[in-house]
């Protein structure tokens, strides 16, 4: 769970152990593929609006639900595609990969609209970047690279 942002709180340099007479955070929450985020969203409403200490109001809106999404393993075809067009694009480098992006909702509901097709998200941070962050940013070397390794799975898509 992350705030994202928050309203009526004073800088910590003036903060005291006083009351304020009203609060507001954003708050978002990262699901894994597998949570009902309609249900995810009802243990959090409950959590925040049960027992609320000195009787302050709590009061949840929101309800931006979307559902996780896992990668299912790749075709035996479309992996070789990418490992061999990535490395024609890295100088030989095989290809590498780790999980990230699972809470993006579209490809969860892309995965239900087409159950047959494979889906692979393919991002373009730069090096030494944060993702959603003060240094998020997109390195264009590596964008051209991967446009280029992307552009040669597409079209081995044709030939299967």
């Amino acid at each position: 769970m992350s705030i994202t942002g928050a309203d009526g709180l004073p800088p910590v340099g003036m903060a005291g152990n006083a009351v304020r007479s009203s609060t507001s955070v954003r708050i978002s929450m990262r699901l894994p593929p597998s949570m009902d985020p309609k249900k995810a969203y009802q243990i959090i409403e409950s959590k925040l609006t049960t027992d609320v200490p000195y009787g302050a109001k709590v009061t949840v809106k929101g309800g931006m639900n979307g559902a996780g999404w896992c990668m299912k393993e790749p075709s035996d075809w479309l992996m070789k595609s990418i490992k061999k067009h990535g490395a024609d694009f890295w100088e030989g480098k095989e290809t590498g990969s780790y999980g990230m992006g699972g809470s993006i909702p579209f490809l969860s509901e892309l995965g239900k609209m087409y159950p047959q097709t494979e889906i692979i998200a393919f991002g373009v941070l730069g090096p030494n970047s944060n993702a959603h962050g003060p240094n998020e940013m997109i390195h264009l070397g590596y964008t051209k690279k991967l446009t280029c390794a992307l552009a040669h799975i597409i079209q081995s898509v044709a030939m299967n």
